[in-house]
């Protein structure tokens, strides 16, 4: 059977477009010459299948979605605290291109923000790193995001910068207030070129679920970012990613999501997939028009709003089984383990009668376990053993790591039963 996706995809695109309005970013030249009728709609699932619709091999360039991923890569090299005490993570309610600082410490509101994204720029990489360096780091971070290697495009990074007086004003004013060191022009320099690299809606999709998935690209099996960073990022993305429009983007999409004045909208669901989707007319917000357009829809028919309740009703524990000969008790889970699910599985735990006896834990059909989950069950294991009972573990895919039972004993490990 062929996948129906890539078939969805593409009436998702032909229903969203329109081709009437919107305009181009005729502010910078090289933007204003695209082929204003191209629109191309990509998802990567989070074990790396990418779908695509459309023209879905035209290279444009990354723009303003190159920031949560710079961000991604200072708060890595820098840490969170070090970033916060440059650049805030306050919505602004402001257009990309306000001056929109704090009145009490002149920080910039947030790294979404163009005055946030150039202090961000200078932030990633070691301290005191060259012009050079930096945007070594920042071709090297942006291509892991995406799988393969990417290239700045010379014209438009040209265009830009003759035409960057707002931008070049921004990075005066931040090294006026000691948000940045260093030259203000250099920063111009590098912010401007990290917009400049060409991608595909395909290079969103993947970058977009290299955030879903917690900073793994499931294309590459590499880990790009540790899990706090990408956590940072989406609540970043979330709150600030769509500037004066997050709001209605949040109550209508419900996705984090970052978009670009070349027409790109890239959104990171976690968990679950990366969208990306690329049209280069655009609102008043700078935003794609039919890239918003396809996005709402997608939320809506695909039920992706992050805010959705959704209750799974598959229990944690889907059999206990007692065999009298052995006097073992097997408790097999299933499903993804939560503190939701973990809370389940210990409060069957608790219903173990009093009096030694042998108790597994079968793990075979677990398909994850998650920081608070894996406390909860380690501490059932050592509780199950200060009562005297042996505990057993069937893990084959080594979700949990081996407990110290509390007086330097292991558990009892043994294959899953069938």
């Amino acid at each position: 059977m062929k996948t129906p996706v890539p078939d969805y995809l593409l009436e998702i695109r032909d229903a969203c477009s329109d081709g009437g309005e919107g305009r181009l970013a005729d502010y910078i030249p090289e933007l204003a010459a695209v082929d204003p009728d191209r629109f191309a709609v990509a998802a990567c699932m989070i074990d790396g299948v990418v779908y695509t619709a459309g023209d879905a091999d035209a290279e444009f360039t990354i723009q303003s979605m190159s920031k949560p991923f710079v961000y991604a890569l200072a708060l890595r090299d820098r840490g969170i605290e070090a970033v916060l005490e440059k650049v805030e993570v306050e919505p602004s309610g402001d257009a990309f291109n306000q001056i929109s600082l704090n009145r009490g410490t002149g920080r910039p509101r947030n790294p979404m923000i163009n005055i946030g994204a150039i202090a961000t720029h200078t932030l990633v990489g070691p301290p005191g790193a060259s012009e050079d360096e930096r945007n070594t780091v920042i071709a090297d971070g942006l291509s892991a995001f995406a799988g393969r290697r990417l290239e700045v495009d010379g014209a438009v990074c040209e265009s830009e910068l003759r035409t960057a007086f707002r931008n070049r004003a921004m990075a005066n004013l931040v090294r006026a207030g000691g948000i940045i060191d260093g030259d203000p022009d250099e920063a111009l320099r590098g912010y401007t070129r990290q917009c400049a690299y060409r991608v595909t809606v395909r290079d969103l999709a993947v970058m977009a679920v290299t955030l879903a998935t917690g900073g793994v690209n499931p294309v590459t099996r590499e880990r790009v970012v540790s899990a706090p960073v990408v956590r940072q990022v989406l609540a970043v993305m979330t709150t600030c990613g769509m500037y004066d429009a997050a709001g209605d983007w949040m109550s209508t999409v419900g996705i984090p999501a970052k978009s670009g004045v070349s027409g790109g909208i890239l959104g990171a669901l976690p968990g679950q997939v990366g969208l990306g989707v690329f049209s280069p007319r655009l609102d008043e917000h700078g935003h794609s028009v039919e890239g918003v357009r396809a996005f709402e829809r997608l939320s809506r028919e695909l039920e992706l709003h992050l805010m959705n309740t959704t209750v799974t009703e598959v229990e944690a524990v889907r059999s206990v089984r007692f065999d009298e000969i052995s006097g073992r008790r097997t408790f097999r889970l299933q499903g993804p383990m939560t503190f939701a699910s973990a809370e389940q599985v210990l409060r069957r735990l608790a219903e173990i009668p009093e009096g030694p006896e042998e108790v597994t834990l079968d793990l075979s059909r677990v398909s994850s376990v998650n920081a608070s989950a894996r406390r909860m069950l380690l501490e059932a294991m050592r509780r199950l053993a200060d009562d005297g009972h042996t505990v057993g573990l069937a893990d084959p895919s080594r979700r949990l790591p081996e407990p110290d039972l509390g007086d330097g004993t292991r558990p009892v490990t043994r294959r899953a039963a069938r």
